[in-house]
């Protein structure tokens, strides 16, 4: 499966370039995901609410005009920009991020929680998760406070997880996931709960289907 991925945010050559480097090395065998970059004067950041709605209509520009050699499309963002949208226009297959790890909770009947980086994205990921009917599996979001260049910074990010898992563990979380598509975080790192990468998840589950 060929899938035509685009950023949620305008990221530079070098940050691209990270990113891509990124899902050559997660993307199980049978899947290649090219990323691309929004054009210069889409966000670069998710700071608000209107950050966030101006990336959802750059990034369905963007999946909606994707070249026809590719079997799927999927932004990089655990918020599923335009998803939703994408999903009732195109003939080929929207992967959204959250869709796939909330259906999967809800399979399994385990509560998930989420971190983020602040209080928009934290809000728009409840409401991504009401519009998908879902949001029961999505029991809690915790918001890391972080600065923007923390996405490159696993370090810092994983310290902030940590306390997030402490925190969640005795609500009934059975795992949580990590609310940054672009983050790395060890998954050997001992965690209060299991912490998940959507983004690999998402890929395997996507790989899985299509064998099936």
């Amino acid at each position: 499966m060929k899938i035509f991925a685009t950023t949620p945010l305008h990221v530079g050559a070098d940050e691209l370039g990270r990113r891509q480097k990124r899902y050559d090395t997660i993307a199980p065998e049978g899947v290649t995901v090219t990323l691309h970059d929004l054009p210069e004067g889409a966000p670069t950041s998710l700071d608000s609410a209107d950050d966030i709605a101006r990336s959802d209509e750059y990034v369905h520009a963007a999946l909606a005009g994707a070249p026809a050699e590719f079997d799927a499309v999927m932004p990089d963002c655990v918020l599923d920009p335009a998803v939703a949208r994408l999903q009732d226009e195109l003939d080929r297959p929207v992967i959204g991020i959250l869709r796939v790890n909330l259906a999967y909770a809800a399979a399994l009947g385990a509560p998930t929680g989420g971190v983020v980086r602040n209080d928009a994205i934290a809000a728009e990921m409840r409401r991504v998760a009401d519009v998908y009917g879902w949001s029961r599996w999505l029991t809690d979001v915790e918001i890391l406070d972080l600065p923007f260049d923390a996405v490159s910074e696993g370090p810092e990010w994983q310290a902030q997880l940590d306390n997030a898992a402490a925190s969640l563990a005795p609500r009934g979380v059975r795992s949580l996931l990590n609310g940054c598509s672009a983050v790395d975080v060890d998954p050997d790192h001992p965690s209060a709960v299991p912490v998940v990468d959507p983004v690999i998840r998402a890929l395997e589950l996507v790989a899985a289907g299509g064998k099936a």
